[in-house]
């Protein structure tokens, strides 16, 4: 079976994507809860974050850099909105920040990685706004604090050895189960857990079509596997209408989950 044959069989597609989706836009294809970095040996602890001034004034300045602010949604985002409103694609869940998915007009997306809109007080826990956090630092606070308790001010973005929310976790599981293809893009499926989810979906009985640059570890029990940018490949299999003779598929055994 071709991408193609398997996206005609299609009716109820679940996305997982990864940073490969956004390089279209120019944010580079390795970065984390304080935009892109070029190494994670870079990236500050959670707890070095907290404890130490310098590093957080650092991080703010890194914010300000980010090329997420000026980037845009590109086509492979597009083709992913058109399989959502085409009634196929039922959830979108994707390892990136920057929310490109949801400026491009996808509704069903699960942040497995968390945001980097958002700011949440490691003290009491209030929720802001990153822009708003940005604009206080362009205007002289170096180290933004909650305007409530005065705690530090953390990124809703996933910093490297975080996990992830249980509830998140929970429903991108319910979504890898409730799928006829899992369509995999952008992504090496090297980090958890996205590569479990892969390996969820298809022990539920669903095909899984990988769109990748690279090889993945779930290459050899994929449907099919497309080499090259996502942001010509995806566009065209988004493309591809539902076969009339479609059967609806069934999700396996839940005891095999």
């Amino acid at each position: 079976m071709d991408a193609r044959e398997a996206m005609a069989a299609a009716r109820r597609i679940t996305a997982l994507t990864g940073a490969g989706v956004s390089t279209d836009s120019g944010i580079p294809d390795f970065r984390g809860p304080s935009g892109p970095r070029p190494s994670p040996d870079r990236e500050p602890t959670p707890d070095d974050y907290l404890a130490k001034p310098a590093v957080r004034r650092a991080v703010w300045q890194a914010r300000l850099r980010s090329p997420v602010w000026a980037a845009v949604p590109n086509a492979a985002h597009r083709a992913l909105v058109e399989l959502e409103r085409a009634g196929r694609l039922r959830a979108l869940l994707t390892q990136n920040v920057d929310g490109l998915h949801q400026r491009a007009g996808s509704a069903a997306v699960v942040e497995l990685h968390g945001s980097l809109s958002g700011t949440v007080c490691a003290v009491c826990g209030a929720p802001g706004s990153m822009a708003a956090a940005l604009e206080r630092v362009r205007a002289g606070e170096r180290d933004p604090r909650c305007r409530l308790c005065g705690g530090v001010l953390r990124s809703t973005a996933l910093a490297f050895g975080q996990p992830v929310d249980p509830e998140v976790l929970r429903a991108a599981r319910a979504a890898a189960v409730d799928c006829d293809l899992v369509l995999v893009a952008g992504t090496s499926l090297l980090v958890e857990p996205a590569a479990g989810l892969v390996a969820l979906a298809a022990r539920a009985g669903a095909a899984v079509v990988i769109c990748n640059a690279e090889p993945t570890p779930c290459d050899g029990s994929a449907a099919a596997v497309v080499r090259g940018p996502v942001g010509r490949s995806l566009p065209e299999l988004a493309a591809v209408p539902v076969a009339v003779s479609a059967p609806v598929r069934t999700w396996g055994d839940p005891s095999t989950w």
